[in-house]
This record gives structure tokens, C-alpha cells and sequence, in this order.
């Protein structure tokens, strides 16, 4: 069986954990984290990368730095995952779901204009399959009615938008370091502070809502609970698997577009399939390749009958029981709906052999030459 994901590994992750332990600095924010921090910082040119347990994790410290709450909308995709949404409920802020592009299944900039209410705190864009969603048009739009703008970007490190980083453009981003992502620690994440006035509270939420940050570095002589907060800390083991692979970003990253690349080319002649849209002015990351199909079901069914898993992805929220209980799609489903009922994934990961990839192909094209 090809299998749909294998967790990155570079081979010395190991060797970095047990120097990890070796040096007694187990909890989070020690050596190996400064060294993923200072790698974010450099690559993203933020004002501030945090390293999280989860992409989950980062997200809830968006809510409480925007202090998202009763009385607030929040404005998202329907189609993403649930901790997009539940980063906000549990705040008790209400979600207001909208509708996707069809092209890029990204959020679509006028549906969230038209959805917009008096009681609008913020935008959450999440960049699907690592594309840019429309920032221009977002950020303006953001601007124009004093929103803050999330950026989800699990999906997308070391993809741009003109040029600049996903997840640097909003005035947050998160990212995941997940066992399915590019770059994996098993479980892990970081928030991307852009706004300057956001820095010091984050620190803060991130210590349980002291300062021991401030202690560390000498800024005061003991720490004390000044804010709200949670363990929000990545532990030091970790940090030290996830530095091996953030070190090999780029060799990764060439790894998964040669597979994604060889997809996209044979697969772009073939009837009954749609293939992703990447448009001008975005790079991406080969986070995943999809197609779409009416035959999905058949699709898939016969894939795995030759050794092949190829899996869906996300069921809109919106239609789901805690979708409909936290939040409601305003506008017209015109689109989430329909086309992610058409998304099927196809593997891809980190040193898939060149067999393997020509063996799914040859049978995507097999099943659709019957």
C-alpha cells in the first residue's frame, strides 16, 4: 500500500533529541527552542515567532490577543478544520462561515465583505494547500473596517504572496508543525506576531499569564501572574526534532515539488479532473496535491483496490452539529459545498520514490480511460 502520509525525517532528528536530554532542558524555551525561534524570526522576518504545543494552541492565543469574546463576530471558511473555528467559540465569540473560491478553495474576499456586521472583530484566512489566499483585497478590506486579520496558516510555511511569507501579512499568523505538515516535531506550532503592540501579552500568555519572560531575561527580579494565559510552551524535545527539519527547509521543500510537479504534468491532459489553481504572485510549498472529481467515491474506492490511499479532506463546518450550535454560513453556499464534495488528495511526502508516484499516476489515468 502507497500510504497518503509518511512523517517527514531527515535522520538525525534523534541525535538532536538526545542532546536535547543530555542537557536536562526538557520544558519548552530552552536552547533548541531559541534555535526554531531565531530560525522563524529569520526566514519570516516577523516581529515575533512563539513556539506552540499545536497550530490549536496558536490559534486560541489569537482569540486572547484579540481578545475575541460574547458580542464578536468572527468571519472564517466553512471549509477548513475544526480548531479554526473552536479557537474562537471557546472564547464564546459567534462564527460567521462564508464561502471559498472554487479555484483555490481559499476564502472568498467578497463573500466576507458582504458579511461584515457592526459586531465584526476579525477575518480568519486560512491559505489551503499552502496558497495564498487574496491578502490585497483582505487587508484593505480589514483596514477599511478596523478588523484584525488571522492568517491559519497551518498548511503554508515557506510559501509568499508577492513575494512576502504567509502567515507575516495579517497581524497574527499560525503555523503547524503536525505529523502531516512539511515540517513536522509530531505535534507542535508557532504564532507569528506582526503587530509590534502584541509582542509583550503574547510572551505573557504564553508563560501561563506571568512574566516569567521578563524573569528570564532579567527584566524583573521575580514573576507573577499578570494576565490570562495557558502552557502554551513547546517542549525542548520537541524543539530539538523540529530544528533538524527546519534547518532543512529548502531541501524538504524541493523534495515535495519535484512529486508535485510530476502530478501537475501528467495529470493536467486528463477529462473528468480539475487539477489546483496556483495564481500569479503566490509561490507554494507542495503541502498537497488534490484533484477534483464527480466520481470521487469510484475514484477512491478503485485506488485502494490497487494499493493506493487517496483521502478526502474537510467537511464544511457549517453543516456539522457544533457548526451550526457556534456559528452560521451567511451568504450562499455556492461553492464549499459542492466542491469539496469533489476534493480527493493523492499521496505525497517527504522522499516519495519516483515508482510510486508513476504508480499513482498510471492508475488515476487508468481509471478514467475505462
Amino acid at each position: 500500500m502507497i500510504d497518503f502520509n509518511k512523517p517527514c525525517q531527515i535522520g538525525t532528528e534523534e541525535t538532536a533529541t538526545q542532546e536535547a536530554i543530555a542537557g536536562q532542558k526538557l520544558s519548552g524555551n530552552g536552547p533548541f527552542g531559541q534555535t526554531c525561534t531565531n530560525w522563524l524570526e529569520d526566514y519570516l522576518g516577523c516581529e515575533k515567532a512563539i513556539l506552540t504545543p499545536s497550530c490549536t494552541a496558536a490559534l486560541e492565543m489569537t482569540a486572547l490577543l484579540t481578545e475575541a469574546g460574547p458580542g464578536d463576530d468572527m468571519i472564517m471558511p466553512s471549509y477548513t478544520f475544526v480548531s479554526t473555528a473552536n479557537a474562537f467559540a471557546l472564547r464564546g465569540a459567534a462564527i460567521r462561515f462564508v464561502d471559498v473560491e472554487p479555484a483555490t478553495m481559499n476564502i472568498s474576499p467578497e463573500a466576507i465583505e458582504a458579511a461584515i456586521t457592526d459586531q465584526t472583530k476579525a477575518v480568519v484566512v486560512v491559505h489551503y494547500a499552502g496558497v495564498s489566499c487574496d491578502m490585497d483585497a483582505i487587508m484593505e478590506m480589514a483596514e477599511r473596517h478596523g478588523l484584525w486579520v488571522i492568517e491559519d496558516a497551518a498548511q503554508a510555511l515557506t510559501s509568499t504572496y508577492k513575494g512576502k511569507p504567509l502567515g507575516t501579512i495579517g497581524h497574527l499568523g499560525t503555523f503547524s508543525f503536525h505529523e502531516t505538515k512539511n515540517i513536522t516535531c509530531g505535534e507542535g506550532g508557532a504564532l507569528i506576531v506582526n503587530d509590534p503592540s502584541l509582542v509583550e501579552r503574547a510572551e505573557i500568555l504564553q508563560e501561563k499569564g506571568t512574566d516569567r519572560k521578563q524573569f528570564v531575561k532579567g527584566m524583573v527580579d521575580k514573576y507573577t501572574w499578570r494576565d490570562v494565559g495557558s502552557s502554551y510552551l513547546l517542549s525542548e524535545l520537541n524543539a530539538a526534532y523540529l530544528s533538524v527539519q527546519l534547518t532543512h527547509a529548502e531541501q524538504i521543500m524541493t523534495d515535495r515539488m519535484r512529486t508535485w510537479r510530476t502530478y501537475y504534468d501528467a495529470l493536467q491532459g486528463v477529462q473528468e479532473l480539475t487539477l489546483p489553481t496556483v495564481p500569479d504572485g503566490c509561490t507554494h510549498n507542495a503541502h498537497m496535491f488534490y484533484l477534483k472529481t464527480n466520481r470521487r467515491t469510484e475514484l477512491m474506492t478503485y485506488l485502494k483496490e490497487n494499493g493506493i490511499m487517496a483521502v478526502t479532506h474537510y467537511v464544511p463546518l457549517h453543516s456539522a452539529h457544533a457548526g451550526q450550535r457556534f456559528g452560521q454560513f451567511v451568504g450562499d453556499d455556492l461553492y464549499t459545498t459542492v466542491e469539496s464534495d469533489k476534493l480527493l488528495r493523492l499521496p505525497l511526502y517527504y522522499g516519495m520514490n519516483e515508482k510510486d508516484v508513476d504508480h499513482v499516476i498510471s492508475h488515476v489515468k487508468g481509471f478514467f480511460a475505462v
